[in-house]
């Protein structure tokens, strides 16, 4: 068997600067420190926070009045910050700068009077927290018939944002649609996109022509992780999306001498690792390392736990 590990995979920038917010907050305040929703969707990490002090909740209700408390990398509404505010939690706002961005967006189309047409999947947290910027004015679209379905005027005054856990390739489709429907249409800048969604979808369709299989690290929750499955599987190959080595099962591997890896930008690299030891056990002889592209993005840290010194490495 021959591995190839696709590079780039495993934390993007927003997920190394909201994990080590936690960190910071744990080392400057003490435990326990309080993290609505999951801070990254990976278990992995949420247990390893936990461990160390963080307390997970679902919402603020179940928070202390005056406690330090992190919302999560996919940001919120802001009726959950007016709540917070009224319970007077010690907030501290992990939020991925890119959704930020996506935020202001929405907030500066609905101030314009525009109608905004939000490509993501419904539920998601990213699309919950970005809705809440304009409830009245913002309409949810998932696929090509949500386009077709829109009881809009031809020359309505439309803006176009997207989930930014969505690729390019992702919103294609879709973009095309609106743009058909709605020729006037503001849509999204192309860097209104993750680059570290777009940068591993790419590097698992480059490696894809030379695998029989393809395997991603992720959680099931995790949207970017999902889609790199839905990648490989549209490139042809079978892709498993597993939480880590532990879900392997050797009948995958029959017949199929040429194995990717990647991992969803929530999942540490030490769960690669071990993942490589498995197919080292499985039988994997080769194991190189592509590189598709390099990444050297970074978010700087809010500043209540700022501080001197070099990052610390998550991995």
């Amino acid at each position: 068997m021959k591995v190839t590990l696709a590079n780039p995979r495993g934390f993007c920038a927003g997920v190394e600067r909201a994990i080590e917010i936690v960190e910071r907050a744990l080392e400057l305040f003490g435990p326990p420190v309080y993290v609505r929703k999951e801070i990254v969707h990976n278990h992995h990490v949420v247990e390893d926070l936990r461990s160390r002090g963080a307390v997970f909740v679902d919402e603020l209700d179940q928070v202390p009045s005056g406690a330090v408390t992190i919302f999560s990398a996919h940001g919120v509404s802001p009726a959950v910050r007016d709540d917070a505010q009224s319970r007077g939690l010690r907030i501290i706002d992990a939020t991925c700068p890119l959704v930020t961005k996506v935020h202001l967006e929405a907030i500066r189309f609905a101030r314009e009077g525009y109608t905004i047409l939000l490509i993501g999947h419904e539920g998601h947290e990213e699309v919950e927290g970005t809705m809440g910027e304009a409830p009245a004015r913002m309409i949810l679209v998932t696929s090509k018939a949500d386009v077709e379905r829109l009881v809009l005027p031809a020359d309505a005054k439309i803006g176009v944002l997207t989930q930014t856990t969505l690729s390019v390739d992702d919103t294609r489709d879709i973009i095309d649609a609106i743009r058909r429907r709605f020729p006037q249409a503001h849509l999204p800048k192309r860097d209104d996109i993750c680059y570290a969604t777009q940068n591993r979808q790419s590097a698992v369709k480059e490696l894809a022509p030379f695998a029989d299989l393809l395997i991603v690290i992720g959680a099931e929750n995790s949207s970017n992780s999902q889609r790199l499955k839905e990648v490989g599987l549209g490139q042809g190959i079978p892709a498993y999306l597993v939480p880590d080595h532990h879900s392997l099962k050797p009948e995958w591997f029959e017949g199929k001498p040429r194995v990717m890896v990647t991992a969803g930008a929530s999942a540490p690299e030490r769960l690669v690792q071990d993942l490589v030891t498995r197919l080292r056990e499985l039988g994997a002889r080769d194991v190189q390392e592509h590189i598709h592209v390099t990444e050297d993005v970074r978010f700087p840290l809010p500043a209540e736990v700022e501080r001197p010194g070099p990052a610390r490495s998550h991995s």
